[in-house]
């Protein structure tokens, strides 16, 4: 089944001004957009807009595609909603289907060969495709060749955490738009403004004005420029995350592997998946409806396969983040080893903080760190999720209970 679907709709709809909305942080990506949108501009044929997740490239790329189609179209003004809407004929939005990485039906039907048909309303069309850098060799050679010789009303716009993680035969032939991770205080500001939305329920389930300031605090800085990350981790969700690494963690300071920690972390990101395979489950049966009943088997089968590698995708997703904030955590007892405790992300955890870092001297901290960071980055490699955290905890256990004077 392919994984093309309709640009999604949950941001506010963007406007065809050539002051793109969501830019206010990002001076790079301002600067081409505006330009080449502005009166006089010519938009390139493809755009490679890169930066951290949570920057708002997604929004952006919402929003450059709404201008590009407005440009002639007979209502311009109804183009911005139809697309934040995700209803537009000549906007077509594709993202991986494999379990790491994007297949070459991903890019094949959705983009090559929808790019050499002319637009149905508008003219142009435009296509955006998300986490570009997951192209496999196969789907970025189908794409090369559309971006070598693109029609002249096509328009691709590509995201990616990275220019380095794309492709340099893709890179080169799209031009460059850098997001710049957001700053914390614009972060923890959004946070600030989500929980005065939420109103009496999070003041039911924080009455410490100060300790419920402090927690969005960390939640900002750990998010690492990430709005949406640091969002997800002042909700309840991101709360059981930030507890289950910790307690990895100090599980191996303490020795304690025995308990089998990792069980934890995996039954968080087996219930995220489960709840992810529900909501595709009861999308593939309306699609079912909709189809004749010769094509039903037929599309159960790639929605079950399909299915299967969007839960291990979550799964991944939620491990890495569990990692990344028991390396964050491992981060701030080296900075507290080193003296430097005003330079902690967890700063509403700072008494858990200096007792975890009695007694453990840099060089082993810094040690931990690495070690984690090394899993970490194998997780998407298709590794057993279960053996890697086991060799992971007891990793850590032997790395941890070091000798301070290191």
């Amino acid at each position: 089944m392919t994984s093309l679907r309709s640009a999604p709709a949950d941001s506010a709809p963007a406007n065809s001004a050539p002051a793109l909305r969501g830019l206010e942080s990002h001076p790079h990506a301002r600067a081409v957009l505006s330009a080449a949108l502005g009166p006089g501009g010519a938009p390139s044929h493809a755009y490679l807009c890169h930066g951290p997740a949570g920057a708002g490239k997604r929004a952006v790329a919402r929003a450059l595609a709404a201008a590009l189609l407005a440009d002639g179209a007979r209502a311009p003004e109804t183009v911005a909603e139809r697309v934040a809407r995700g209803t537009h004929p000549d906007l077509a939005w594709a993202s991986p289907s494999g379990a790491g990485e994007m297949l070459v039906a991903d890019i094949e039907g959705p983009v090559v060969a929808a790019a050499a048909r002319t637009p149905f309303e508008s003219r142009r069309r435009v296509f955006v495709i998300e986490d570009a850098h997951t192209m496999n060799d196969q789907a970025a050679n189908r794409l090369l060749k559309t971006l070598e010789e693109p029609p002249s009303f096509a328009h691709l716009i590509l995201l990616a955490p990275s220019a380095r993680d794309v492709l340099p035969t893709i890179a080169s032939r799209c031009q460059a738009v850098r997001f710049d991770p957001l700053p914390e205080a614009r972060i923890e500001e959004r946070l600030r403004g989500e929980a005065a939305q939420s109103g009496g329920e999070a003041q039911a389930e924080e009455s410490d004005d100060e300790a419920a300031a402090l927690r969005l605090t960390a939640c900002a800085r750990l998010a690492l420029g990430d709005a949406r990350r640091a969002s997800e981790l002042a909700g309840p969700s991101g709360r059981a995350l930030r507890e289950r690494a910790e307690d990895f963690v100090r599980a191996a300071l303490r020795g304690e592997t025995t308990e089998r920690p990792w069980l934890e972390l995996l039954a968080l990101a087996k219930e995220e998946a489960a709840r992810s395979s529900e909501t595709r489950a009861a999308r593939v049966a309306d699609e079912l409806e909709l189809l004749p009943r010769k094509d039903r088997k037929r599309h159960q089968r790639e929605a079950a396969e399909a299915q299967r590698r969007a839960e291990r995708r979550v799964r991944t997703r939620v491990l890495t983040g569990a990692l990344q904030l028991a390396e964050l955590w491992l981060r701030d007892l080296w900075c507290i080893a080193e003296g430097a405790g005003e330079l902690v992300y967890n700063c509403d955890r700072m008494a858990e903080l200096e007792r975890d870092a009695t007694g453990r001297g840099p060089t082993t901290l810094r040690a931990g760190v690495e070690l984690v960071r090394d899993t970490r980055l194998r997780l998407g490699l298709n590794v057993s999720e279960e053996l890697a955290l086991e060799a992971l905890a007891y990793g850590l256990q032997e790395s941890l209970g070091a000798s301070a004077n290191d």
